[in-house]
């Protein structure tokens, strides 16, 4: 569903990204990991078409930058921007509008009330706190009904209430058949549900780990600590 081939992301002579290979299948959670600057932010601006970059990234087929893929892919980004003078309902019209979605009213409905936005659709975007801007930045993203979702840091400025729902949610699209791509500093808030990992280190895919090449008692944190304090070395595998 995401596919990733040979990506590099330049800012003058420092590559962010270098040389990228990763994929993501339907019904897969895939989890980015890695500290901080190590170039997942980027990576998953370029796959959401944000940025320019050498290489290939498609969506189901089709090239990221297409109208094609753009239909198919939900984006959460790491800081929520909403228009500061739109209200919460306001927003999900405009993403209706956007996508031009028949009968997306019940499904919106459903979001706002699954993340406790239901007293708040009046409220501006610029009356809303960071976790409050955060579960409309979700609430948009999924109501489209996307076939392949990104995640930057999703989890950061919720509450509880609204940590739970996502997790919850996440494991659900990934059951219904979705690809989600989620990058997190959290490794214990998807250790239970994760296929696999790219654990990412100064812009190169330091080791790809997926579930069942856990040994023995091995934990997924203490493959990400070997390879980010320890080794660091590059699997080319």
């Amino acid at each position: 569903m995401i596919n990733v081939q040979n990506m590099t992301k330049k800012y003058g002579k420092l590559a962010a990204n270098d040389d990228i290979n990763l994929s993501v299948g339907g019904g897969e959670l895939a989890v980015l990991l890695g500290p901080n600057g190590a170039g997942k932010s980027t990576l998953l601006k370029s796959i959401c078409g944000l940025l320019r970059f050498q290489g290939t990234i498609t969506i189901k087929g089709h090239e990221n930058h297409t109208m094609e893929a753009k239909r198919l892919l939900g984006y959460v980004p790491e800081f929520p921007v909403l228009y500061p003078m739109l209200t919460v309902a306001e927003h999900l019209e405009f993403i209706a509008k956007a996508y031009r979605l028949q009968d997306w009213e019940e499904k919106g409905a459903a979001l706002l009330h699954r993340f406790e936005l239901d007293d708040k659709k009046k409220k501006l975007g610029k009356e809303l706190s960071k976790g409050m801007q955060q579960k409309v930045s979700v609430c948009c993203a999924l109501l489209p009904r996307p076939e392949a979702v990104i995640m930057d840091e999703p989890l950061v400025g919720l509450d509880p209430h609204g940590i739970r729902e996502l997790k919850t949610l996440i494991v659900q699209l990934r059951d219904q058949g979705c690809a989600l791509l989620v990058s997190t500093h959290m490794i214990e808030s998807v250790k239970e549900d994760w296929d696999v990992t790219y654990i990412m280190v100064n812009g190169r895919i330091a080791r790809v780990c997926r579930r069942r090449d856990l040994v023995a008692g091995q934990s997924l944190e203490d493959v990400y600590f070997a390879i980010t304090e320890g080794e660091n070395q590059v699997d080319e595998s």
